[in-house]
């Protein structure tokens, strides 16, 4: 009851009342302002998502997955789509289930790549479809593997 008291007193002295049924009276609709016109521009926005990789060891997986015959794009230590999409593509041809080709590094690719890895001897804690500290380490080693791929 208190705490209705006082809530009544503030408004009160911000020039409302609170009636009976708990609305309130004396409460102006405000307009909204009229919207004025912005210049817009269309921003194509590309995720990079090295799966903590450094730039060197991005670029060492690009060229793994190139010279395994599938096209990452620019050799440029940066995974974005066109990366992706080439993982996407190798670990589905090798039976390793990434799912649909789309470049975004989801669940179904993080589990492709983790089947992919565990074949390779890395421990990613599971087949779980999460980078987490495991799968992020084993995809750093396996940049690494024979001293780079470029």
């Amino acid at each position: 009851m208190l705490m209705r008291a006082k809530a009544a007193a503030g408004l009160a002295a911000a020039g409302l009342v609170l009636g009976l049924t708990g609305t309130l009276a004396g409460a102006a609709t405000a307009a909204a302002a009229p919207a004025q016109q912005v210049p817009t521009q269309i921003v194509t926005i590309q995720a990079v998502n090295n799966l903590g990789l450094s730039t060197s060891e991005a670029k060492s997986v690009q060229c793994y997955v190139r010279d395994a015959g599938f096209n990452p794009g620019a050799i440029d230590g940066q995974l974005g789509s066109n990366s992706w999409k080439a993982w996407q593509r190798f670990l589905n041809d090798r039976g390793y289930n990434a799912g649909t080709v789309d470049g975004e590094v989801g669940p179904n690719t993080i589990r492709g790549l983790q089947r992919f890895l565990t074949a390779l001897g890395y421990d990613t804690g599971g087949i779980d479809g999460s980078a987490g500290p495991k799968t992020r380490a084993a995809w750093k080693a396996f940049s690494h593997l024979g001293g780079g791929w470029c």
